[in-house]
């Protein structure tokens, strides 16, 4: 690259500032985090709508950059709480996806794969058990939940994204997972959700 040209901005905040005044720099915060933002949309929504709701994210971002706050170089738990928001719109989609999510068996193995076909009905199960749990969450306790045990996003981080704070994080956390560890309880499943469930 020759000297005179401007160099490309060394972070989030620094891609979003300069888009202030050059539009199209924006284009490096979708290139650089639309596939984790599709990833997470996929999980919750669905794929058929996967796309339409990250075009979504990344248009109400543009829509918003000049109101977003330099001193946070990491875009993601605002383009996160975006996008929360976005699903918390079809969050009865969510719900009924989450809930039949859970119904679906896998394919049968050929005879003669006992443990395949044993390992795939206890997956089955535990995976139909959770999807009910999901779908039974009360909205804001699945946000935070989700945005913590799919995304890993720190505790700050998700307060940002939700923009609540942090106690409320921890607390809407708490509640999640003693559901989940309630239901669970009474299955086979609890320890094949040990990293969800966590530490208090």
């Amino acid at each position: 690259m020759p000297p005179d040209e401007p160099q490309p901005p060394a972070d989030d905040a620094a891609t979003i500032e300069a888009s202030w005044s050059d539009p199209e720099r924006f284009a490096a915060l979708f290139d650089r985090h639309a596939a984790l933002m599709h990833r997470y949309i996929a999980r919750r929504a669905g794929p058929a709508i996967a796309d339409d709701l990250v075009a979504e994210t990344f248009l109400a971002a543009f829509r918003r950059r000049r109101r977003y706050d330099l001193s946070c170089r990491d875009a993601r738990p605002w383009l996160y709480g975006i996008a929360t928001n976005l699903i918390g719109q079809h969050r009865r989609d969510e719900s009924r996806r989450l809930r039949i999510s859970g119904l679906i068996l896998p394919d049968r193995d050929p005879p003669g794969h006992a443990d395949q076909v044993a390992a795939n009905v206890t997956a089955s199960g535990t995976k139909a058990v959770l999807a009910r749990v999901l779908a039974g969450l009360p909205g804001a306790e699945r946000d935070v939940l989700l945005l913590v045990a799919w995304e890993q996003l720190s505790y700050d981080e998700t307060a940002a994204a939700l923009q609540i704070p942090v106690g409320t994080v921890r607390s809407r956390l708490s509640r999640a997972r003693a559901r989940l560890r309630e239901e669970l309880a009474s299955s086979d499943a609890s320890a094949t959700f040990k990293e969800i469930l966590g530490n208090e």
